[in-house]
């Protein structure tokens, strides 16, 4: 059954920038730049293993380190996001942001690395579900003609994380904080700034009138429009262009939707699309210092040349951000998968170390392009408002899924036939998920979330 309309989506897609796109987009880049629990795995990992021996080597323990994120990862995408259909955006990043709060700072408290397991498992539950709502339910306040470059903005502010929160615990690193320390002390971080950032969020952030409408809370959602359109007013010092655009039909959808009609494409598509984020981009995150070592390359120059290979990661999200509004989405997608593929056959190919670094940070560009277009565009915006966390949840949580099961895979493929052939294994995987893009892959750059969300 359809419900009362205040025709909210045009009355946000008609908005002009303004100061409150830029407070929306602050707090929500501030929040994903600070809930880093993932980012500060490896270098917690490192002084478990090598300095307070919490962990050994060739343990279950030490194995289950990354599989235990992930998995509370993938439980969080996929429960986290029809939560957040059910009860809002704000209450559902509030929500979310505690339960991550909790777990790095009852992580940072462990008095052994079995609670840690635990506290980590919790964390990844928190961050999975987090992640989604942050993204996904941006797209929700932003107009349709420039949300991929809000939405770009977005990511490349949010994955500044990395290197950010990786520089820290090298700074904590020399000073004379123990190691016992060490390690508390990078999970106390996050925690206190992801605090700030729900308290931004509680303040600054509306309940989206977008998610209320669809809920057939009319009253509610023309209230906090009307609120928006009056600051934009105000700070603008001009009258806002009349509404010219007629109300469309705005309607709840079940779970089940999902996998029904035109939605199951998208379903498919959507979760295709991640699996192939994840899987290239942890192939190459995980396993280039590795796979140059097995190229003749010591552990040094192996470190040395990842890490110059990442600086193209930045640049790529900076790049996407600059054309994602002028390039259609699905033509944007193709490019960069086949662009991926064909810089996977060259990379394995190189011999030497500068034409190594140079086509590494090359496909590393073109990897990081395709983040921002996925995981922050594309898939978040194809959804219904009514299903949108739930849509972008179910997807975000299949390309965790792939993410257990293709370490075994490039494992194999590295120990019998050779470091170079991984590469060909990113291009035969980016190839697959270009076919599929292409073939069954919907439309959204410039479209109202409506007409997105238009399945009949």
């Amino acid at each position: 059954m359809e419900t009362k309309s205040a025709n909210i989506g045009a009355r946000l897609d008609r908005l002009p920038n303004s100061g409150w796109h830029v407070k929306m987009w602050l707090v929500s880049a501030f929040a994903l730049l600070v809930c880093w629990s993932n980012g500060i795995g490896g270098a917690v990992q490192n002084i478990l293993l090598n300095e307070i021996h919490w962990l050994e080597p060739g343990t279950t323990l030490l194995a289950m380190w990354g599989t235990t994120y992930t998995a509370g990862q993938l439980f969080g995408a996929l429960v986290g996001g029809p939560i957040g259909d059910k009860i809002g955006r704000k209450k559902s990043i509030l929500l979310y942001e505690i339960i991550h709060i909790i777990a790095m700072i009852g992580g940072a408290l462990s008095p052994n690395v079995y609670v840690l397991y635990v506290f980590r498992l919790v964390q990844g539950f928190g961050l999975g579900a987090l992640l989604v709502v942050l993204f996904a339910g941006f797209t929700e306040y932003v107009p349709g003609r420039n949300r991929g470059v809000w939405s770009s903005r977005n990511s490349f502010i949010g994955n500044w994380a990395h290197p950010i929160c990786n520089g820290i615990a090298f700074v904590i690193g020399l000073t004379a904080i123990s190691y016992n320390m060490n390690w508390r002390v990078q999970y106390m971080i996050p925690s206190i700034l992801s605090i700030i950032a729900s308290i931004l969020i509680a303040k600054k952030y509306p309940e989206s009138p977008r998610w209320l409408e669809a809920q057939g809370r009319v009253e509610e959602a023309d209230a906090i429009m009307t609120k928006i359109e009056q600051e934009i007013e105000a700070s603008t010092g001009k009258k806002l262009p009349p509404v010219t655009e007629a109300p469309k039909a705005v309607k709840p959808l079940p779970y089940s939707a999902l996998f029904k009609g035109k939605l199951l494409k998208r379903t498919i598509v959507g979760s295709l699309v991640l699996i192939g984020m994840n899987t290239i981009q942890y192939t190459l995150m995980t396993w280039m210092p590795s796979l140059l070592k097995s190229m003749g390359y010591d552990t040094s120059q192996s470190q040395f040349m990842t890490m110059f290979g990442l600086f193209g990661a930045p640049f790529g999200i900076f790049i996407a951000s600059l054309i994602m509004d002028k390039v259609p989405r699905k033509v944007m997608g193709v490019v960069l998968l086949i662009g991926m593929a064909v810089m996977g056959i060259i990379t394995g190919q190189q011999t030497t170390m500068t034409a190594l670094i140079a086509t590494t940070f090359l496909l590393n560009t073109i990897i990081y392009m395709y983040v921002c277009y996925a995981s922050a565009v594309y898939v978040p915006e194809m959804w219904p408002t009514s299903a949108k966390l739930s849509g972008s949840g179910f997807c975000n949580a299949m390309g965790r899924v792939s993410n257990i099961f293709f370490p075994f895979l490039v494992t194999y493929v590295a120990s019998s036939i050779g470091s170079s052939a991984v590469f060909v294994l990113i291009s035969i995987v980016a190839v697959i998920i270009a076919v599929c893009v292409f073939i069954f892959g919907v439309e959204t750059r410039g479209e109202s979330v409506e007409d997105i969300g238009n399945v009949e």
